[in-house]
């Protein structure tokens, strides 16, 4: 893994300056829908994993901060300057990198995240028939 950083290094920068500014893309309609799917997947993931108190919450969690900074990255920088860019911004700004930080805080917190929703759920109001806490 320190080869492969080490080696993204100069990779990266030789990709800075030969890659051309403007690319057309054959598969751009699949492309964006295929990303929002892999969010959706991984917010619905970290749902899953909230209500079953899973073992994967953390990792879950992770993988949709992830996918949510990269939707924003790359929403703002292919967007055409204008009314375009400022909805990418208000998106990334209000929706994305919010909702990225949260998954964040869940992965780096979920033991604590588990406790908060044991309690919340032993707390709660049995109902006729019902076993209490």
């Amino acid at each position: 893994m320190g080869g492969v950083a080490i080696f993204l290094l100069p990779w990266t920068a030789y990709l800075s300056v030969s890659l051309p500014p403007k690319h057309e893309s054959v598969h751009w309609d699949i492309v964006w829908p295929g990303l929002d799917v892999g969010i959706a997947l991984a917010v619905a993931a970290t749902v899953y994993g909230l209500v079953r108190l899973s073992t994967n919450l953390p990792i879950f969690a992770a993988i949709a901060g992830t996918l949510l900074l990269c939707d924003a990255w790359f929403d703002t920088l292919t967007s055409q300057p204008g009314n375009e860019l400022a909805w990418a911004a208000v998106e990334a700004l209000v929706a994305e990198l919010p909702l990225a930080a949260f998954c964040f805080w869940i992965a780096f917190d979920a033991e604590a995240v588990a406790v908060a929703r044991r309690f919340v759920g032993a707390s709660a109001p049995s109902g006729p028939g019902e076993p209490t806490g």
